[in-house]
């Protein structure tokens, strides 16, 4: 019996699979550990790293005057450098690298880097950066119809202010990085990234080397959900700049509360909008301002308040819109890229207005929510007509499943009976673009071998994070090329096999690569025909026949998603290749008494297309609502009045556990579709379903205390939910933004 490789999956289950931090190390090779800033916004004129120098087991410290290339990070815009340079931004930024021969003498002589100190001011919420004009561009605005000639001819028009926290990516592998000298003076680089080429660029500027002498590899990561699509850049640099300095194999791996203080966050957003509605309950117009705290640098930021603009509108055919947004920067360690990318918080911002609206009108929100989803040919504010809607049929087919209508009245019946137990229920629909808004981003290569012993080996841009793509890889290229699929092998992500590869991000991943890999294995296949036109051998025989004929067995393909054109000067085009659509349902407990809320159930109608793999997909979903759930409910980042960060362990900062997150059903609506093998991606868009949390436990608070504010803040920590019971209701915020911290700043 031939041995078959172990899967990805197979190696997690049995406890097999090594991670970044898991590599055996070569002989004499050394940690790093980062020193940072312990303010928020300095100068200084020296560093004091006499005493870290000094200290047992270090061999060197090393500060920006080391770097031999660019001191240079950024992805987009060129204004993060990789070690400060007599100016910190933010607490946590790396202001020099200690290399020593342990991990823990390398963390300790870190904490003896000192400097001379001249403490600036600084900004920590995106309210206070936009009073002081620190944006990082002019204001964006995508415009439809004429939203101020609306406004008149509106029987009802409500206005609110929305305020959204961050949140912490937690995944279960911290950023790690691990760089070897080669014998050419190259480096190969360990990455915990979703960016091996990105990493790859920015290695090679740090270090002054060509990008050919720079080897990036990742084999798979431990979670990412956009933690580690630029920042993990960061750690790939360090440790490459400690190993040319070196000419030793240097590996930097922060623990948890380093990585927490030291690494972005999902963008806090401050929204203020108005809706307005014909008697009929037909949104006329909305008008909404989205402020974004960036952070110190810009990062992804403007890439992920593009997609703000993009899903402002949600699942809902407006005629009039206006969306406004902006970027601002705060001395606080840079934002980033995090599953949903903006869309969540452009979408919770006007889902807020639409239960506003529903409270004026008397009515429960999914009379407006029903009647104003998208229909086919309907055109959005940015231009592009929807084909294949699927709205309503998710919506219809939860309601046939589930009956939110039904839920709502028996929880209101509930309550009538029961004062200090509140039920709460909530429907939220999706409708979510699939596409990097970064077209240059929609393109992908792979490289498909198939051995004369009839196994294959694919490699392709795609990281595997948790997220099964190596499962729907090896699915697509078995198919086909007709091979049994247990002889597919998905090999590590490697810059030296595929070059130029775009980030394993925005829901693209199976999509691009298993595009690029089925290109790839077409052109074996054809091979294989010429020697077997009628296709009656067996898999193996066939490839020994085509290797005795002297047939290639080897491909390289490169994909581009077609059709995609926005102009960006317009605001008008198709920049997404499909839609996903679904719809949830939430139910919701709140104790009066304890102050206390329970998220009971999520039942979800989710659009996939013809689902790859069954179990992965329904996992995907899952996951996603459950960390939707979390990032509104229970998940508070919050930092001191000095831009410290107070949840920096898991001990501080509270994710979904098996007691507090809720059960999640989900029905795959399936039908073919335009992705790979007749799938829609499945990563980013279900998280949408777990805004419906926040507004189910409003549901259920509001039926306590009926005068509730409109106005929405999150998370709805504990806290946060006994103050909405028991406690005075907020003073109005300033007319033009929100205010109150969007960093979840605690002063002291």
């Amino acid at each position: 019996m031939t041995a078959v490789a172990l899967t990805g999956p197979e190696l997690l289950v049995r406890g097999a699979a090594q991670f970044t931090a898991d590599l055996p190390l070569p002989a004499g090779a050394l940690h790093g550990a980062v020193a940072v800033s312990p303010l928020a916004h300095a100068r200084w004129s020296r560093l004091e790293c006499t005493a870290a120098a000094a200290s047992r087991g270090v061999l060197a410290v090393l500060t920006a005057a080391d770097i031999p290339g660019v001191n240079q990070v950024g992805d987009v815009v060129a204004d993060e450098p990789l070690l400060a340079d007599r100016e910190a931004t933010c607490v946590g930024q790396p202001i020099c690298l200690v290399l020593a021969d342990a991990a823990e003498a390398a963390w300790r002589a870190a904490q003896l880097v000192g400097a001379d100190w001249v403490e600036l001011p600084a900004v920590l919420d995106a309210h206070e950066a936009r009073a002081a004009g620190r944006l990082l561009g002019p204001p964006r605005t995508f415009a439809a119809g004429d939203v101020d000639a609306a406004w008149p001819r509106c029987a009802l028009v409500v206005e609110g202010h929305v305020e959204l926290g961050g949140q912490e990516h937690a995944a279960l592998e911290t950023h790690a990085a691990l760089a070897v000298p080669r014998d050419d003076g190259g480096l190969l680089v360990h990455a915990a990234t979703q960016s091996p080429s990105a990493a790859q660029r920015a290695v090679a500027a740090v270090t002054g080397l060509p990008m050919h002498l720079v080897e990036v590899q990742v084999t798979r990561l431990g979670g990412g959900f956009g933690g580690k699509e630029t920042q993990a850049t960061t750690w790939a640099c360090l440790a490459a700049l400690g190993a040319l300095h070196s000419a030793r194999a240097v590996r930097v791996a922060p623990d948890r509360r380093d990585d927490m203080r030291i690494t972005g966050k999902r963008h806090p957003y401050l929204g203020t909008y108005r809706l307005g509605l014909d008697a009929e309950g037909r949104f006329q117009a909305y008008e909404v301002t989205l402020l974004q705290d960036a952070g110190r640098t810009t990062d992804l930021s403007p890439a992920v308040l593009e997609r703000s603009l993009f899903h402002a509108c949600s699942a809902y055919a407006i005629p009039n819109v206006r969306i406004t947004v902006m970027s601002c920067r705060t001395n606080l360690p840079s934002n980033t890229a995090f599953r949903g990318f903006g869309a969540p918080q452009a979408i919770a911002t006007i889902e807020a207005g639409i239960r506003t609206a529903a409270r004026a009108m008397g009515v429960r929100p999914t009379v407006l929510q029903r009647a104003n989803l998208v229909t086919e040919g309907d055109v959005t504010h940015y231009g592009m007509r929807l084909v294949d809607v699927r709205a309503r049929e998710c919506w219809d087919a939860l309601v046939a499943r589930f009956d939110p209508d039904r839920l709502a009245a028996d929880a209101q019946a509930w309550n009538a009976q029961h004062p200090l137990v509140r039920r709460g229920v909530d429907v939220i629909p999706l409708c979510f673009g699939i596409a990097f808004t970064a077209q240059a981003l929609n393109q992908a290569e792979a490289l498909v071998h198939v051995y004369v012993d009839g196994t294959v080996s694919v490699t392709t841009g795609a990281v595997d994070m948790g997220q099964g793509v190596g499962a729907k890889l090896r699915a697509a290229v078995a198919h086909e090329l007709g091979a049994p699929v247990e002889l597919v092998r998905v090999e590590p992500t490697t810059t030296s096999r595929v070059a130029n590869v775009s980030p394993t991000a925005a829901s693209t991943g199976a999509d691009l690569n298993g595009a690029a890999a089925t290109q790839a294995a077409r052109v074996v296949r054809a091979g294989l025909e010429k020697v077997d036109p009628g296709g009656e051998l067996a898999w193996r025989q066939r490839v020994a026949l085509a290797y005795e004929a002297r047939v290639g067995l080897s491909a390289l393909a490169h994909y581009a998603t077609p059709g995609l054109d926005f102009d960006a000067g317009s605001h008008r085009g198709r920049p997404f290749a499909y839609h996903v659509y679904g719809a949830a349902v939430v139910t919701s407990t709140v104790d009066v008494l304890r102050g206390t809320a329970q998220v009971d159930r999520v039942a979800v109608v989710h659009d996939i297309g013809r689902s790859i793999d069954r179990l992965v997909d329904l996992g995907q979903v899952e996951g996603a609502v459950v960390q939707g759930v979390g990032w509104l409910t229970c998940e508070e980042v919050r930092h001191d009045g000095r831009g410290r960060l107070l949840t920096d362990s898991l001990a501080t900062y509270k994710i979904p556990d098996l007691a507090s997150a809720p059960e999640v059903e989900v029905v795959l609506l399936e039908r073919e579709a335009p992705g790979l093998l007749g799938s829609k991606a499945v990563g980013e868009p279900p998280l949408v379903y777990g805004i419906g949390a926040l507004f189910a436990i409003r549901d259920a608070i509001r039926s306590a205390r009926p005068d509730l504010p409109d106005d929405v803040r999150a998370p709805l920590t504990p806290e946060q939910v006994f103050l909405a019971l028991h406690g005075p209701l907020p003073a109005a915020p300033d007319a033009d933004v929100p205010g109150g911290g969007g960093s979840g700043r605690a002063d002291g």
